[in-house]
């Protein structure tokens, strides 16, 4: 999970650099393009091996993780970088609530506690603008309300599906429906919405921006899929805090001013609900 972290945040800040030129839309086709087509390869030289069985919920993971992806990029272009962030990170808390109401996953104090620690790092470091349009802070919450049901709904594949079937269901749903987008958007008036916008041909270096932010977005869910099925989603998600971290850290390389004393203070918050996590779930694993 914290490799996943790692590349989603080099992925949002390349798209954050993409978007001056590219709606939301096209860069959810260009992200996903390239996560199929490496998906598919894979899948030649060495075929899934799975039970499968549950074709329903495995189109809704796609569908609804694809509709989390064009808010997230809608509010990267239209929010700063922070802001965007912030919303989406707030994804932990709709999960554990979900998980505890569907899958009778309970967490202890302490667990409940290092989110809820980590939840306040975050608005430590980002402190988002109540002077925003409403609109605006909807879709930053939908968006983590929608990422919360698409990785629980991962719970429930991880069962039944190789993790590349998981992966390219997701991507595929993020290429048949920007394609869709786009081609209303050439026809609709209001062509530059959140769910519609106009294909922009890339230029010369935008291909390779493009490229290394598909590989990114793969990588990270690859390793963001196989971590859920490894632990209870409550506590892997916890450690998705770190992504601020690495944020922070990539906004520096890119010139950045050095973070001021309440950043800091966020950032001491989110390590410390990680390493609560981690300590917590080390302790169980030796009292086994």
């Amino acid at each position: 999970m914290l490799l996943a972290s790692l590349l989603f945040a080099i992925m949002t800040l390349t798209a954050k650099q993409l978007s001056t030129r590219f709606n939301a839309v096209e860069l959810v086709f260009f992200r996903n393009l390239v996560g199929a087509t490496f998906i598919l390869i894979s899948l030649q030289r060495r075929p899934m091996q799975q039970p499968g069985g549950k074709p329903f919920l495995l189109i809704f993971r796609g569908v609804v993780g694809t509709a989390s992806l064009y808010m997230l990029f809608y509010s990267v272009r239209t929010l700063t970088l922070g802001t965007a962030s912030a919303y989406q990170y707030t994804y932990p808390i709709f999960l554990s609530i979900l998980s505890f109401l569907f899958f009778g996953e309970k967490l202890n104090r302490r667990e409940w506690a290092a989110i809820g620690l980590g939840f306040v790092g975050i608005l430590f470091i980002f402190r988002p603008d109540v002077t925003m349009p409403l609109r605006w802070h909807l879709i930053g919450l939908s968006c983590a309300l929608l990422t919360a049901i698409s990785y629980l709904s991962i719970r429930g594949l991880n069962r039944y599906y190789d993790t590349r079937a998981i992966v390219l269901s997701f991507m595929l749903s993020g290429l048949i429906l920007p394609a869709i987008s786009m081609i209303l958007g050439e026809y609709w008036p209001e062509a530059e919405s959140l769910w519609l916008g106009r294909f922009v041909w890339p230029q010369g270096w935008e291909w390779l921006v493009l490229l290394g932010m598909g590989v990114a977005a793969l990588a990270a869910q690859l390793a963001m899929t196989r971590s859920l099925g490894m632990d209870k989603a409550g506590r892997v998600s916890a450690v998705g805090y770190s992504n601020i971290v690495f944020s922070l850290l990539l906004g520096l390389l890119l010139g950045d001013a050095l973070p001021s004393l309440p950043v800091l203070l966020g950032i001491t918050l989110v390590i410390s609900s990680g390493v609560l996590i981690a300590w917590r779930k080390r302790t169980s694993a030796t009292a086994k």
